[in-house]
């Protein structure tokens, strides 16, 4: 497999994707908006909300044997469509770090994640047991433990940005404790 990126109307990335799958039945892409639920206090009552992990960016995989050439200008002409990354001349797939990062939410999160398992060591450093938090401890960059969040820093093709993903607080266990992160 190999995966792409496109830059799309920020908040429209799920309204681009079906408007390219009913113009262009005949792209043989799996296309993926890897999205997150946080719970947001309005007038004091809590209400949970999905935003998307990467505002603004579909994307796309296809198999070994297709070349995204042969289907970009269906993606070019859909509306809400700005880019593919590195650019429309250049368009490369993903690779090493950026490969890695997008398929940390696409195949072992899903489509939507949800809240990690965390608990906080002696120190008061987070320790993530499980959830979508999980293998990006190093990219934390901020913990807001009334709210439940955790800001990651994500770098995607040079790019640099910061997403709060959602947590809940564990009482550590002693096993939880000796097995470590």
């Amino acid at each position: 497999m190999r995966y792409y990126a496109a830059q799309v109307r920020t908040r429209a990335e799920e309204k681009y994707i079906k408007l390219l799958k009913r113009l262009h039945p005949e792209i043989p892409a799996v296309i993926h908006a890897p999205k997150r639920t946080l719970d947001i206090r309005r007038r004091g009552a809590v209400v949970q909300t999905t935003k998307s992990i990467f505002p603004g960016y579909i994307f796309i995989e296809l198999n070994e044997g297709e070349n995204i050439i042969d289907y970009q200008w269906s993606f070019r002409k859909t509306a809400g469509f700005f880019r593919f990354l590195e650019s429309n001349q250049n368009i490369l797939a993903l690779e090493d770090r950026d490969l890695r990062l997008v398929l940390h939410f696409i195949k072992k999160i899903g489509p939507v994640a949800g809240k990690s398992r965390v608990y906080f060591d002696e120190n008061s450093r987070i320790v993530v047991v499980d959830g979508p938090l999980k293998g990006l401890e190093g990219n934390i960059i901020k913990v807001d433990k009334r709210k439940g969040r955790a800001k990651i820093k994500l770098d995607l093709y040079h790019e640099s940005f910061a997403i709060d993903l959602a947590f809940e607080y564990i009482e550590p266990t002693a096993a939880l404790v000796n097995r470590g992160p």
